[in-house]
């Protein structure tokens, strides 16, 4: 994985030689995103729910409980990843959740499971959450570690399927990019964050979206400020690569 990304200068290079004019963006991103990677089958009447912190969040309205609203999926990647599905599969009356909440670190994902995540008894659930378990350990005095976020993770993917075996998982890989919050004394520390989620992704025989890969392969055709300016929270754009790759997990 990369710790420098390309910067402006770059990207304006390969626009100059027209280069950038003949890439398909999403095609090379998604080139990631292997086939052999594991994938989770969408049938009729499939609760999906959307968690994790404010990448997922997105500025939903937490007081909307509906489903399939623009208001309660927020601005982000998992709204424009629904609207995806639901745009496909009118016929299969998808009932979509987003339950992010902007700060989150895992024990307090678990803190509100019962009621965000079990009660709504979803099909499939999706959970991107790590970049706040490493952020606020470096940068807001947080006194969790990785070994923390492992067991974390771990205690809440198990209890999940307990009360829920049949639910088929989504992971989302944490990712960093060197932004205006992001600076290169984030590695390789915060790879060990991606490493434990890819784990427990295996572990748990969940899907996985390697958004870092993504992001990384995205980052040889536009700079960071065009796909997560800060390095952390997606532009609009990178909320739609984002929802590209997380795409690839469905069949």
């Amino acid at each position: 994985m990369k710790t420098t990304q390309p910067g402006r200068r770059s990207f304006i290079n390969k626009i100059a030689l027209g280069s950038l004019a003949a890439m398909a963006i999403p095609d090379l991103a998604l080139s990631a995103v292997t086939e052999k990677s594991q994938k989770v089958n969408l049938t009729p009447g499939n609760v999906i729910l959307f968690q994790g912190d404010s990448i997922t969040d997105a500025g939903r309205n937490r007081n909307n409980p509906k489903i399939n609203d623009q208001g309660a999926l927020g601005g982000g990647y998992a709204f424009l990843a629904a609207s995806e599905l639901l745009f496909r599969n009118p016929d299969k009356k998808l009932q979509i959740h987003n339950r992010g909440i902007s700060g989150n670190k895992v024990y307090q994902l678990a803190e509100l499971w019962e009621n965000d995540a079990i009660s709504l008894k979803p099909d499939i659930l999706s959970i991107l959450v790590g970049v706040n378990d490493y952020w606020h350990l470096v940068k807001f005095g947080y006194k969790g570690t990785l070994e923390t976020y492992r067991t974390d993770y771990r205690t809440l993917l198990q209890r999940t399927k307990d009360k829920l075996p049949d639910v088929k998982l989504i992971i989302g890989e944490p990712f960093a990019l060197l932004g205006t919050a992001v600076d290169k004394t984030w590695f390789p520390a915060f790879y060990e964050y991606q490493h434990a989620a890819k784990e427990l992704a295996d572990e748990f025989n969940a899907a996985f979206v390697p958004y870092q890969k993504v992001f990384d392969k995205a980052l040889e055709h536009a700079p960071v400020e065009y796909w997560a300016p800060d390095g952390v929270h997606p532009s609009v754009a990178g909320a739609k690569l984002m929802a590209h790759a997380w795409l690839q997990s469905i069949k």
